[in-house]
């Protein structure tokens, strides 16, 4: 077709210039729009997100960039997009430059789209509009944004600043107008300072065929309802449209006529461009739009099919100026027939931006998609396998999520999410990854200093979010050569810490001490405790040589070690609450401590934090799906996670009990975690629990297969090796903060966790001052034992039958442990949960006083009142002074054990306490065979 007789080319007579709406990879490469630029006098190009999701999600064009980027490292999915994306619109830019150079600036220009979840935030757009400019480095780059409210303020700020702008979203005169406005203001600010204005390009980008989809809608609703006025409305069908852009280029004609206009002399106009020009109804000639707008300083942006067909049949006239009366009176009329234009367009903004963001989604859910399937098995995979009903339900949330924005509001602080108290305050583990990576030579030296001393053990004192992360690293990746055995002690049983003692070549051993307050009872005196045996074996001089303590900037410890001349003081952030401070120093200074690879740690986490942000969608974030998932279940009464581990990551369950009981279990809601029974089959379960298994072997496959085909609603994450727990530990963090958002609570308080804390020190107070605890008489005692609470008539057995009779459909059963943790009395609670658990089908835990005081306790004394508490304590054998103090540890634990009884009692719990006496393991023999007894 020759330059002549080729509707394309012959647009420019009339002073229109075609840009193509489209963008591809291989369309550039393989010389496709130099051709159009040579055949068809194509002058520019856009994109949006729905252009690059088709061209990146589909095909393999792509891949090659996907494999060169990741060469460079991980990068999350915004970052993947923008390498792609600015490699496109660079590439396409260099192809158009001749065109910009040719017609002096006047075409030439490849348009890149500003995130389209800015379009309401002025300063959010400007500064992204600034970072693409930067980036693609192109003199005939516009940067597309949006015309909304927010966006008009953008727009004279980026024109004032020499960036072109294609400003898009157009559907009201009175929008075009204001966006008039803003770039002749941003054109005097420039030329004001004396700046060259003469480079600065931009368009409007006026759509038209949507204003027609939703006027021929209702007109057409209104024909089909036997309108009296359907002859008029059927004239007025796929007319609005036209008659609206025509009427807006009066007003630009009305611009460059003004005398503000002219004195910007050297300036190029903002022109206008018509966006959707393709014919969504087919009863209308495909090119309608693209032929009834052609005329003098405007560009049609049209689609690839619409280019075609213009092409091929196409009939270019000077039709904009025609028929304006004719316009207005078309306008007029819809008007009469109450076919609301003002209230059409009005829609059509929120509504563009909704699709726009859509289409971003559906971008980054591709480039996320593609992104996890190159990362292979170096990213823990998440297979979540629920009945009908659920998974339905499930999916809703998810939609719901990506419709209201969830996990970018979750990244950006938005405490509505939650409950709009001070959950902004407990986000700092979200970017703490990046912090820790940043500032890790610290702790690289640390480390090194201590391999070159020859330390042997290494003694935690922490409670809660301060020892059981430390605790997993521990049990799972055991000593490393060359390093000191990392041991945790987190209880005030006398019993365990002489067995803690014991295990130490106390000469060679460090001693950390770690609490977030500073203030935490069991900690500070344990700390008191160690300070002294040491102190007897090194000498006064060089005790504190020993000791190092991980606590918050400005706290009673941080205070403490100073004075005492600790070693080390290692920061904690005072953002992040304790249960989501694994990946902070509270978790990476025992890890340097027991020799472990931090960077290796830390980049497979950041792996995982990535595939979490704020960038992937719903679908395809592995953090929002896993917490979707225990929040619509645990809404919908399965509340009872039961995790199960294989063997060689087994330790994680510990720390994910008080990441989910602390962090949901209040108000009378959440989720109660069930960790440490053993599996059983499906008819061992009743309808309130989600199996999580995390798999680092096939070991469990075939229960957990088999509880999927019995209906129950099965997680599994797979971990390929040790060092992805790090991964788990940031897809759980992120999945319980988006569970705690469906639960409708703050997911970083522990009210009742402090109530425990409170009556512990009122206790251990009194008894400083009386020398005894308050005494309570027991109700019945019976072969050594004792019972306290309300208790049945007929002996030990019956009180214990009685007990256990009150377990009902829904509830659960658990085991409150006030003795030390050994593996002889873990087995004897094993058994007694596990007899419980077959007989009765409820879920069961087993818990060692006070360790889970600052985990599960929230939950049991907060959460739904659906447990039956058993609460065990004994007389310690062999007590243990608390230096300084008047009381011993014995007493500390026996405070806590009461403490704990009286807030459960508060809180209208189930609970009845057995007092076992001296003799513990026979304690627990007579009421293993009680409990099996009860249960026959």
């Amino acid at each position: 077709m020759s330059s002549t007789t080729n509707p394309l080319r012959r647009l420019a007579e009339f002073g229109q210039s075609p840009w193509l709406d489209f963008i591809r990879r291989g369309f550039i490469a393989d010389g496709s729009l130099h051709r159009l630029v040579q055949a068809d006098g194509l002058k520019g190009v856009t994109s949006n997100p729905a252009i690059f999701e088709k061209a990146i999600g589909e095909g393999t064009d792509y891949d090659e960039g996907f494999r060169r980027l990741a060469a460079k490292g991980d990068h999350g999915a915004v970052e993947i997009y923008e390498y792609l994306a600015i490699e496109d619109i660079r590439a396409a830019c260099d192809v158009l430059r001749p065109v910009y150079e040719a017609t002096r600036r006047v075409d030439g220009y490849v348009s890149l789209e500003v995130s389209p979840y800015l379009a309401l935030r002025t300063e959010e757009t400007v500064a992204e509009a600034r970072r693409l400019w930067s980036a693609v480095n192109r003199p005939n780059l516009m940067v597309k944004v949006p015309g909304t409210e927010a966006g008009v303020p953008a727009i004279q700020r980026l024109t004032s600043e020499g960036i072109n702008v294609n400003v898009t979203l157009l559907f009201a005169r009175s929008a075009y107008a204001a966006v008039a406005e803003a770039f002749i203001a941003g054109l005097e600010e420039r030329a004001g300072r004396g700046e060259d204005i003469s480079h600065v390009a931009s368009v409007a980008s006026f759509f038209v065929s949507r204003i027609d989809t939703q006027i021929d809608k209702e007109i057409d609703r209104r024909i089909a309802a036997g309108d009296p006025e359907s002859d008029a409305l059927r004239r007025l069908r796929g007319r609005a449209a036209i008659a609206n852009a025509k009427l807006a280029y009066v007003h630009y004609q009305e611009l460059a006529a003004g005398s503000r206009w002219r004195a910007l002399r050297g300036a190029m106009p903002q022109r206008l461009l018509w966006a959707s020009t393709g014919v969504k109804d087919k009863a209308y000639r495909d090119v309608m739009y693209a032929e009834e707008l052609i005329g003098p300083d405007t560009v049609d942006t049209l689609p690839p099919a619409t280019m075609d067909a213009f092409r091929d049949h196409g009939r270019p006239r000077a039709s904009l100026t025609e028929g304006l009366d004719e316009a207005r009176e078309v306008l007029a009329m819809a008007e009469r027939l109450g076919l609301d234009l003002d209230a059409v367009t009005q829609r059509l903004v929120p509504d563009g931006v909704r699709q726009f963001a859509d289409a971003a989604d559906q971008l980054l859910g591709a480039v996320a998609a593609k992104r996890t399937a190159m990362l292979g098995d170096r990213l823990l995979g998440l297979e979540v396998t629920l009945p009908e009903a659920e998974s339905k339900a499930v999916e809703a949330e998810l939609a719901r999520w990506r419709a209201e924005g969830g996990i970018r509001r979750l990244w950006a602080g938005d405490a509505g999410l939650w409950t709009g108290t001070d959950e902004a305050r407990w986000l700092g583990w979200l970017r703490i990854l990046d912090e820790r990576s940043a500032h890790l030579e610290a702790l690289l030296a640390f480390q090194r200093e201590l391999r070159e001393e020859g330390f042997t053990h290494a003694v935690l004192l922490g409670m809660g979010g301060s020892s059981l992360g430390p605790e997993v690293l521990a049990e799972t990746f055991g000593r490393q050569e060359g390093y000191p055995e990392l041991l945790v002690l987190d209880s005030t049983d006398p019993a365990q810490i002489a067995a803690f003692e014991a295990r130490c070549d106390l000469a060679r051993t460090l001693v950390i001490v770690s609490s977030k307050s500073g203030s935490t009872l069991e900690p500070n005196i344990l700390k008191a405790y160690f300070w002294e045996r040491l102190k007897a074996v090194v000498g006064p001089e060089r005790v504190g040589r020993h000791f190092v303590a991980v606590t918050d900037p400005g706290s009673q410890l941080e205070r403490v070690a100073g004075h005492d001349g600790f070693r080390r003081v290692f920061p904690g952030d005072p953002s992040i609450g304790g249960r989501y401070s694994v990946l902070s120093n509270f978790g990476l200074v025992p890890a340097a401590v027991m020799g472990l690879d931090l960077r290796r740690l830390l980049a497979s986490a950041a792996l995982m934090a990535r595939s979490c942000g704020a960038d992937v969608p719903p679908a395809q974030n592995p953090g929002v799906r896993l917490g979707a998932v225990l929040g619509v279940l645990g809404r919908a009464g399965r509340d009872k996670v039961t995790l199960t581990a294989s063997p060689g990551v087994a330790d994680l369950g510990a720390w994910l009990e008080q990441l989910i009981a602390e962090s949901t279990g209040k108000v009378g809601r959440g989720l109660v975690p069930v960790d440490g029974e053993t599996l059983g089959a499906p008819d061992a379960y009743g309808g309130d629990r989600l199996f999580a298994h995390l798999r680092l072997d096939a070991g469990q496959d075939a229960p957990m297969e088999a509880l999927a085909r019995a209906g129950q609603p099965v997680v599994r994450l797979a971990l390929t090796d040790r060092w992805q727990l790090g991964q788990a530990f940031f897809l759980w963090e992120m999945a319980v903060a988006v569970a705690g958002s469906i639960l409708g609570i703050n997911p970083f308080d522990q009210p009742d966790v402090e109530a425990s804390k409170v009556r512990t020190r009122a206790l251990t107070a009194a008894y400083a001052v009386s020398g005894t605890l308050p005494a309570e008489a027991p109700a019945l005692t019976e072969d050594g034992l004792a019972v306290f609470g309300e208790v049945a008539p007929g002996g030990f057995d019956a009180a214990i039958r009685a007990h256990l009779g009150q377990l009902g459909e829904g509830d659960y059963f658990a085991l409150l442990a006030y003795v030390e943790r050994s593996e002889a009395h873990r087995a004897a609670l094993q058994r007694m949960r596990m007899a419980v658990r077959d007989a009765r089908r409820v879920a069961t835990v087993a818990e060692f006083g006070p360790r889970f005081l600052h985990s599960t306790g929230q939950a049991y004394k907060g959460g739904p009142n659906s447990g039956v508490f058993l609460q065990i304590t004994a007389a310690p054998a062999r007590d243990l002074p608390v230096p300084g103090e008047k009381y011993s540890f014995g007493i500390v634990e026996a405070a806590q054990a009461q403490g704990d009884l009286e807030v459960l009692r508060e809180r209208g719990r189930r609970v009845l306490r057995v007092h076992l006496g001296l003799d513990t393991e026979a304690g627990l023999r007579r009421l293993e065979a009680a409990v099996v007894r009860a249960l026959g």
